[in-house]
């Protein structure tokens, strides 16, 4: 299906990409998921209408609100670019036009990933490839400092997951690797195309 069809269904708009480039190195691009990928991850990977999933670099909110609408999940979408940020707020007041029931299960947060104070029940929590590792450093160390005060089971979900991400986390945390989901028709020729699942329970 295209981006255009799920956006029609979800009642909201989230194509394009990011024109021109973050004033910060540290934060890369903008990019939605595409809506294929997403597909072919929650194929083989579900989620429970109890789980709280945060979306670093949530951009115009697309992967919150298709996660909310197929597993009623609550969804937290962090966003440092203003612009993006109002966007995905005009695309909850869209959405909730026509999902009204799922008001208090989508959240959006205008901040720098690592100020995002992680909530005791956030244990989900999405990445694709949104800024270098430094800062992924820091998120990751929000995280399990809040595991540290309440115990509970994280997973981390890569998107185009970056070799320094993958060192980072095999080397220096106690997360294991827990799902590989291959996109078929694009990992053969890109490796890249390819969601890989942290846990650590």
């Amino acid at each position: 299906m295209n981006a255009d069809y799920y956006d029609e269904v979800l009642n909201i708009k989230t194509g394009g990409n990011q024109r021109g480039f973050s004033s910060s190195f540290h934060y890369h691009r903008y990019e939605p998921t595409p809506y294929s990928a997403l597909e072919t991850l929650f194929a083989q990977y579900e989620l429970k209408n109890s789980d709280q999933v945060v979306d670093f670099g949530c951009g115009k909110g697309r992967l919150n609100f298709y996660i909310n609408h197929l597993f009623q999940s609550t969804v937290i979408g962090v966003e440092m670019n203003e612009t993006y940020y109002q966007e995905s707020v005009d695309n909850q007041t869209s959405y909730l036009k026509k999902f009204k029931n799922n008001k208090d299960k989508i959240h959006f947060h205008c901040s720098l990933a690592e100020k995002y104070e992680i909530s005791p029940e956030d244990n989900r929590f999405y990445f694709f490839n949104p800024f270098t590792v430094p800062i992924f450093w820091k998120v990751i160390n929000n995280i399990l400092l809040s595991v540290e005060k309440s115990p509970r089971e994280i997973d981390l979900v890569l998107y185009y997951p970056s070799e320094d991400y993958i060192y980072f986390l095999e080397n220096n945390t106690s997360f294991e690797l827990y799902k590989e989901v291959i996109l078929p028709g694009f990992y053969e020729h890109n490796p890249n195309e390819r969601f890989l699942i942290y846990r650590m329970v």
